[in-house]
């Protein structure tokens, strides 16, 4: 399981700048963006952690935005939806990847943990990005909407 402490030494490891502050270029539920600097050579992360209700979304939010980094898939806005979606795809997998295994999801279940909502407070994580987790240790995709 990942600790937000980690995940933030990590990103710092990496050469990552993270920015905590407010987003005013984005949409009201915009909660980070994850933005290549100076061409391909320097990342940024910018949080706006002001939207933000808890430890679980804060995290939730920084390891999909550490997706965006670690797997390198960040876009222009007027990108088109197919390419939009295909990376939101790959940061998401690395997300779910990253904040848990598939036998500590197995061990956690064996101990009775089974609701969403108590798998995501375990993990420390979204029930969002925990129906994902679910989603790909079991199905092997991140199609939430077929199975919750």
């Amino acid at each position: 399981m990942e600790k937000l402490d980690n995940l933030y030494q990590w990103v710092q490891n990496e050469g990552v700048y993270l920015f905590d502050r407010q987003l005013p270029f984005s949409c009201e539920d915009s909660k980070a963006v994850t933005i290549r600097l100076n061409g391909n050579d320097t990342w940024g992360i910018f949080l706006d952690t002001g939207r933000m209700e808890n430890s679980a979304e804060e995290k939730s939010t920084v390891l999909h935005e550490s997706g965006h980094y670690a797997t390198g898939t960040t876009h222009e806005v007027c990108s088109p939806f197919d390419l939009v979606a295909k990376h939101e795809y790959k940061a998401n997998k690395w997300a779910v990847q990253r904040a848990l295994s598939a036998e500590e999801l197995d061990e956690v279940v064996a101990d009775g943990h089974t609701e969403i909502w108590d798998l995501a407070e375990y993990f420390g994580i979204t029930e969002d990005l925990m129906r994902k987790a679910v989603c790909w240790y079991t199905h092997g995709n991140l199609a939430t909407e077929l199975f919750f």
